[in-house]
């Protein structure tokens, strides 16, 4: 998992993946809709994000899920089965370069953008309950269930149903129990780093006073250029 997401945000996404994927990392990566990536030219994380959004045009034709002898195709691509349309999307809004390489680190943070896009921020902040979080989730990824009952996007569907029940592609692949308990130990994970930093022992003796000696040195340096230049009866110009 890219460093730069949250530990919360962490432990949702390393859930979606699996439950998307069927995979963990970084196996996950590299998986397309149905598990066909071994009839690509190449592994999707070496692909640029130009090569994946067009390969995806291919692969959720009817004709290249013919060749493996089914009707179903979509264009989901990577850990967070990111369909065409949203990969598109997400490039024009965050101005992604067509030969950034997709690997796992970008799909890391276009998916939390994808989170955040969802509410993320403010169920942390306790601003918006499980349950609608939940949904909005559902919403985004097929393979989550929401949490109660509601109107999804063809029919009413009850708690434990994929937000796209009855779409005749997806279905809910985990139990709503267990999706409550991720989102609950997401919240409780905080916003902090994945991998908190050791704090480095303070030097001691000689080491220890020239240390002090130069922090302070730094210190007050700062603290001279933040003063108004006009306090001493200089003139900045621009």
């Amino acid at each position: 998992m890219d460093p730069s997401i949250p530990r919360g945000a962490a432990i949702l996404l390393g859930f979606v993946y699996e439950t998307e994927t069927g995979r963990k990392p970084p196996q996950c990566y590299d998986v397309i809709y149905g598990h066909r990536q071994s009839a690509l030219s190449k592994p999707l994380t070496t692909m640029t994000v130009g090569e994946v959004v067009d390969e995806q045009a291919v692969w959720s034709s009817k004709a290249w899920a013919a060749k493996f002898g089914s009707t179903k195709a979509s264009s989901a691509a990577g850990a967070p089965q990111f369909i065409r349309a949203t990969l598109i999307d997400l490039a024009k809004e965050l101005r992604l370069r067509g030969t950034q390489i997709f690997d796992g680190n970008l799909q890391d943070r276009l998916a939390y953008h994808l989170l955040k896009r969802r509410g993320y921020e403010s169920f942390m902040a306790g601003q918006m309950s499980r349950e609608e979080f939940g949904k909005r989730l559902a919403m985004e990824w097929a393979s989550l269930p929401v949490l109660a009952s509601t109107r999804g996007a063809t029919r009413m569907i009850g708690r434990g149903q994929s937000y796209y029940a009855g779409d005749g592609l997806n279905k809910a692949l985990v139990d709503p129990a267990e999706f409550e308990k991720v989102l609950t130990a997401a919240k409780s994970a905080g916003n902090g780093t994945q991998t908190p930093g050791t704090p480095k022992p303070a030097p001691s003796g000689k080491a220890g006073i020239l240390a002090a000696i130069l922090a302070a040195l730094a210190a007050a340096g700062a603290w001279l250029a933040n003063i108004p230049c006009n306090l001493f009866g200089i003139f900045c110009g621009g």
